[in-house]
């Protein structure tokens, strides 16, 4: 077990986004080993789990609702449990201190753009949510705006606002969800600047995520549970491994390498040469110069001064 400074959320109460955080983290990992003992602990040995040596601030996807309070002050945060109510959070223990701050900055430029939150019970309003990854590695910065229709005032002046106060920030993607729904992002995506997407190494490997693409979002213990996995799997080579339900194929890739054969591979080839051509098309994308990131693709606008070219 860790042994951690015993620290507690002291928003857990309200706060629907965690269901332990009232207990210190060495509390935590007590639960977690007494449940899995309790639900597994008759089928076999249930070994100790492995818990973090710093289990804060590292969750590298950091969403945020946006509202307004009873005071017409413009909150960020995240729901109430069972509830649309928004907890206001600036400073979250297990998000990015740095996608904290991109999200705080953005609820303080709303005011200036005159944009209003969007507002589920009158229909009213433009921004949704907002939406940070931050690659472990990379350090590459994807945000993205979550819109309840496709306007969005002075997009391009609030893009350069925010690039000024974040000069960090990779990509910027609007997202437009138009639905009643209580999912995040919606079906279509515009770029308002660079890629729309970010990179990201796992292990050996670098992966390309965007705004819906599925990523483990606990980089440290991803790797630690890839290895474990990989350790306990006692692979000789001889093996055919099937990843199912895989997302971006972290797992599959890992543990390739060990496996004797990689069916996905097989079933690309027979299929002709089309996948060879995309690949090779995805292949000249990914080596694009990372300088080169066009401002809404469609017009291929310039970039504010001190963001262009090579910054």
């Amino acid at each position: 077990m860790a042994n951690t400074p015993a620290r507690t959320c002291p928003l857990a109460k309200k706060c629907g986004g965690c269901q332990l955080q009232n207990l210190s983290y060495d509390e935590q990992l007590h639960l977690k080993q007494a449940t899995a003992i309790r639900l597994l602990g008759r089928f076999g040995h249930v070994e100790e789990i492995i818990g973090m040596k710093d289990p804060y601030h590292y969750r590298n996807k950091v969403q945020a609702a946006f509202g307004v309070n009873r005071q017409g002050q413009i909150i960020s945060g995240v729901y109430q449990s069972a509830s649309h109510r928004i907890v206001p959070v600036s400073d979250c223990m297990i998000e990015d201190t740095v996608a904290d701050r991109i999200i705080v900055t953005i609820r303080g430029l709303l005011k200036s753009f005159k944009i209003r939150p969007y507002d589920e019970d009158t229909g009213r309003g433009t921004l949704r949510h907002v939406l940070v990854r931050r690659g472990w590695r990379s350090g590459e910065i994807l945000v993205v705006l979550v819109t309840a229709h496709g306007m969005l005032p002075g997009k391009r002046n609030f893009v350069r606002a925010l690039l000024q106060r974040h000069p960090d920030i990779t990509t910027i993607v609007q997202n437009i969800n138009a639905g009643q729904t209580s999912l995040v992002l919606g079906p279509h995506s515009e770029v308002l600047y660079g890629p729309g997407y970010i990179h990201e190494q796992l292990g050996d490997f670098t992966f390309r995520i965007s705004p819906r693409a599925f990523y483990q979002i606990n980089p440290v213990q991803t790797e630690v549970l890839y290895r474990t996995a990989l350790d306990y799997a006692g692979l000789t080579g001889k093996e055919t491994v099937v990843d199912a339900y895989c997302g971006t194929g972290t797992i599959t890739l890992c543990l390739a390498r060990e496996a004797g054969r990689e069916p996905e591979r097989r079933a690309r080839d027979r299929r002709g040469k089309q996948p060879r051509r995309r690949a090779r098309r995805d292949q000249q994308r990914e080596g694009e110069p990372r300088g080169q990131r066009p401002l809404l693709h469609r017009r291929r606008e310039r970039l504010p001064a001190g963001h262009g070219q090579g910054q």
